[in-house]
C-alpha cells in the first residue's frame, strides 16, 4: 500500500495558483470615461422615468379581459383592462329605479302642495295643513336628491371595473392574467411615460457640497455606445442627506428621444469633484466564480491560501469584468477560479 503525501500536493497547487494570480489594479471605468478630465469622478447610477404609475385595482372582481401586454404603447384614456362588472350593474339598475320614483314622488308632492296653497289662499284650508304639506314637499326633494347623489355613486364605482391608461406610454409589466381575481389594491400593470427618462445616483455629500454644473456633468448607459456620453438637461439635488451612509439622491434629466433607453437600465455618472477618487477595478472574466445568488473571487492572503470572497460587478467588456466592490487595488487574485475551486 502506498501512502500519498497530500500536503505536499496543496503546496504545490497554492504554487500553482501564486504564480496565475495578478495584483489588481485600478483602471478606467470605460474608454469614453479615461478621456474625461481627471476632475471627474464616475458614480453608479439606474435608469428611471420620471412618471410611472402601478395601476391597481379599485374594486374586486375576476378579470374578464387584458387589451394589453408588456411592451404596447397606450394612448391616454385606452382600454387596459375589464373585471367582471354584472353586479354592478345590476345595483347600477336598480339605483336608477329607485331615483325615477324618488322624482315620481317628488312631482306628486309638488302638485299638491299647490292645491294646497289655493284652498288657502280661499280660506279653504288652515296654516297647520299647508305646514304639512310643505314639509312633506321637502322630504320628498331632500329624499330625490339623495336617491339621485347615490346612483352617481354607483354609477362612478360602475366605471371602476373598466381599467383605462391615465396617460400615453409603455406598458412596464402586466402581473396578472385572464380569469384570476382582482382585489382592491393588487397591482394590474405597470405604465410609464418613456418622453421624460433620468438617471438617478447615489454620491457622497462631499461631491455636493460644491455648485454642479450641468455641462460639465456626462452621462453613461450601458448598452449604448462606448462614446456616446449623455449630457443632461436638467439636475435635480434632493434636500436631504442619508445621516447612516452620508450620502445625497441626484437626479439627472435624459435628453428627449433616446433611443435603446429603458428604465432599470444601468449607468454611470461622471460628476465634477474637488479631488479625484479612485477608479474602477477590472479581473479576467475567468476569475469570477458563481455559486447559486453569490458572485465572488478567489483572493490569495499573506500564506499563498485561496479564500473565496464576494463581490459584486458591473458590466464585462471584452474579457473583463468591472468590481465595483469587493477586492481593492493591490491585493492578489487567482485568474483561475477552477484551480482555486478545485484544491480549496
Amino acid at each position: 500500500m502506498k501512502f500519498v503525501n497530500f500536503s505536499g500536493i496543496r503546496t504545490l497547487i497554492a504554487v500553482v495558483m501564486a504564480t496565475s494570480c495578478f495584483s489588481v489594479q485600478a483602471q478606467p471605468a470605460s474608454k469614453s470615461a479615461a478621456q474625461e478630465p481627471s476632475a471627474l469622478s464616475s458614480f453608479e447610477g439606474v435608469v428611471e422615468a420620471e412618471r410611472q404609475t402601478v395601476i391597481a385595482a379599485q374594486v374586486s372582481g375576476a378579470i374578464i379581459e387584458i387589451a394589453v401586454k408588456a411592451g404596447d404603447q397606450v394612448k391616454a384614456g385606452q382600454l387596459l383592462l375589464r373585471i367582471d362588472a354584472h353586479a354592478a350593474m345590476q345595483s347600477a339598475a336598480a339605483s336608477l329605479a329607485l331615483t325615477r320614483a324618488a322624482q315620481t314622488n317628488l312631482e306628486l308632492a309638488r302638485k299638491e302642495l299647490g292645491r294646497q296653497k289655493q284652498l288657502f289662499d280661499q280660506d279653504y284650508l288652515s296654516q297647520a295643513a299647508l305646514d304639512r304639506a310643505e314639509a312633506r314637499f321637502k322630504a320628498a326633494e331632500a329624499q330625490t336628491h339623495a336617491q339621485i347623489a347615490q346612483a352617481g355613486a354607483v354609477e362612478t364605482q360602475a366605471g371602476f371595473y373598466l381599467i383605462r391608461a391615465p396617460y400615453s406610454g409603455i406598458i412596464a409589466e402586466v402581473p396578472v392574467s385572464q380569469g384570476s381575481m382582482a382585489m382592491p389594491g393588487q397591482p394590474l400593470m405597470t405604465l410609464y411615460d418613456p418622453s421624460v427618462l433620468r438617471v438617478t445616483s447615489t454620491v457622497p455629500q462631499s461631491v455636493i457640497a460644491h455648485e454642479i454644473s450641468a455641462l460639465r456633468v456626462k452621462v453613461d448607459i450601458s448598452g449604448l455606445s462606448a462614446k456616446q456620453l449623455i449630457r443632461p438637461t436638467r439636475i435635480k439635488i434632493m434636500p436631504t442627506v442619508d445621516a447612516r451612509t452620508h450620502t445625497a439622491e441626484i437626479r439627472l434629466t435624459l435628453p428627449d428621444k433616446l433611443q435603446n433607453v429603458a428604465p432599470g437600465m444601468f449607468a454611470r455618472v461622471w460628476l465634477p469633484v474637488s479631488e479625484p477618487l479612485t477608479g474602477s477595478v477590472h479581473i479576467p472574466v475567468t476569475a469570477l466564480v458563481r455559486r447559486a445568488e453569490m458572485t465572488g473571487v478567489y483572493v490569495l492572503d499573506g500564506k499563498n491560501q485561496p479564500l473565496l470572497r464576494q463581490v459584486r460587478i458591473a458590466r464585462i467588456s471584452g474579457g473583463q469584468i468591472e468590481v465595483l466592490s469587493g477586492i481593492s487595488p493591490g491585493e492578489r487574485v487567482v485568474q483561475n477560479a477552477e484551480s482555486a475551486a478545485s484544491a480549496h
